[in-house]
């Protein structure tokens, strides 16, 4: 029989709620913005576990150490042998494969799904000829070429600002997540939020995610699950939908983004597109349906892109 897990108890000093995350400024901002929250819907304080995991000490490119993947592995390793009660992830790095150990409690409202453009010189358009741009994300890197040819994208790894500060010094621009860089009070670095019609953002992106161990007790999980989203967690499990059915990791070259309609008085809609890039070569496509097919809706949609094409762009991208 399956142990149950308990979180301590809100007022007879036993202990907070234990929340995982990784040591990262941005890692823990989010935490901290996610703790808060907890104990508004539990009155339970709450303390961080801070975790560093393989992508946190490893500064090989994510292709080629696993992928976005091993943000998650140590952090939920924490909850497997009990040294937290529920842990913190950016939804874009959370793999797409089942983890039977746990249940995505929560995806709390989303922010920003947009990427930012950091530069001295300004918008995408007013970056001088052949700048360098840089990012560690294959899928941003194809779309900046698609809409600047001329620019050399370079990769970079690091926290968001030692990418910040790269700016001015060994590159004229970075991008990065929108939502990042609102949650470490660092907006003002944006000199243009690129919109989703040139730069389709990564599955998931701008979208937190509340994961506890399987065997939780159902009373907390219910507590947690006050914290749900409904739209947000509708348009990124067809994002996630899609990405799973690609068989593409989360580093993968693969943008979607998932909008969720209320048309009048119809039932909740979801609008999804999404991109596949090998270099400056792309497929795109995107497809309408009802939010409560959200997960059949990633999946159809990804079986189009495959079958124009996509399957091949993304073993391109392996290579």
């Amino acid at each position: 029989m399956t142990e149950k897990l308990t979180f301590p108890a809100p007022s007879n000093g036993t202990g907070p709620i234990r929340v995982a995350t990784r040591r990262s400024p941005l890692a823990l901002a989010q935490a901290r913005l996610v703790a808060d929250q907890v104990t508004g819907v539990t009155g339970i304080p709450t303390e961080l576990v801070e975790i560093v995991s393989e992508g946190d000490v490893n500064a090989g490119p994510l292709a080629t150490i696993g992928g976005t993947g091993v943000f998650v592995t140590a952090v939920r390793d924490a909850l497997r042998m009990g040294l937290a009660d529920i842990a913190v992830h950016s939804l874009k790095d959370l793999p797409t494969a089942p983890a039977p150990d746990f249940v995505m409690a929560a995806v709390p409202a989303r922010a920003d799904v947009r990427d930012a453009l950091c530069s001295a010189a300004g918008t995408l358009a007013e970056l001088p000829p052949a700048a360098t741009v840089g990012t560690g994300s294959p899928r941003r890197r194809a779309q900046l070429l698609a809409a600047r040819p001329d620019l050399a994208v370079v990769p970079i790894r690091g926290n968001v600002g030692t990418r910040l500060a790269m700016v001015g010094r060994s590159l004229d621009a970075v991008v990065l997540a929108a939502a990042g860089l609102a949650r470490l009070g660092l907006s003002h670095e944006a000199t243009e939020l690129l919109p989703v019609d040139t730069v389709l953002p990564a599955p998931g992106q701008g979208a937190l995610a509340i994961e506890v161990h399987a065997a939780v007790e159902p009373d907390r999980l219910t507590s947690l699950q006050q914290l749900d989203d409904p739209a947000s967690r509708a348009a990124t499990e067809a994002e996630r939908a899609l990405l799973a059915t690609l068989e593409a990791g989360c580093s993968a070259p693969v943008g979607a983004y998932a909008a969720y309609l209320m048309p009048g008085s119809s039932r909740p809609q979801i609008h999804l597109r999404a991109g596949v890039y090998a270099d400056t070569r792309a497929v795109h496509m995107s497809v309408t349906g009802s939010a409560s097919a959200a997960n059949e809706l990633g999946s159809e949609l990804a079986d189009r892109l495959l079958a124009a094409g996509a399957a091949g762009l993304l073993s391109e991208s392996k290579l």
